[in-house]
Formats: structure tokens, C-alpha cells, sequence
């Protein structure tokens, strides 16, 4: 699970690159709810697995987490629409 958290958190900081373009700001809209599963994928890796192997899984929860903050505050400072 921690891996899986962890690709989908680089993925999702690659999708928040690209959102920075300007007019493609659309894509916060689509990035936040992917980056809310990968986060909600890094909490169960943390909940079941041992507690030495819980680096993966929470690179993967921060990745996601700074994405979703990162996207919602770009959405409000553009209305959503920018």
C-alpha cells in the first residue's frame, strides 16, 4: 500500500505541474479528488502495516496532502476557474 501511495503521489505532483500552466487550471478540479484517494491509500497503508515500514506510506499521505493544498488554494486564488 505504501508504494501504491507513493506512485500516486508522484503522479499526482506531476498532474499539479501541468495545472500550473495557465488555462489549465481546469485540472485542479480532477486533481484534487485523485490526490483525497491516494491520501485515503497512504492511511491505510499506515493502519496496516509494521511500524518500521511506514516511510513509503508517508512520503505517499505528504505527497498527497501538499497536492491537495496546493490545488485548493489554487482554485480559490483563480475562483476555480483559472
Amino acid at each position: 500500500m505504501g508504494l501504491v501511495s507513493l506512485i500516486w503521489g508522484i503522479v499526482a505532483l506531476l498532474w499539479m505541474l501541468l495545472a500550473f500552466i495557465p488555462l489549465l487550471g481546469w485540472g485542479n478540479w480532477f486533481l484534487i479528488p485523485f490526490a483525497t484517494v491516494g491520501a485515503i491509500i497512504a492511511a491505510i497503508g499506515l493502519l496496516f502495516t509494521h511500524a518500521g515500514k511506514h516511510g513509503r506510506a508517508r512520503a505517499g499521505l505528504l505527497l498527497n496532502g501538499i497536492v491537495i493544498v496546493v490545488g485548493v488554494v489554487r482554485l480559490s486564488l483563480g475562483g476555480g476557474i483559472v
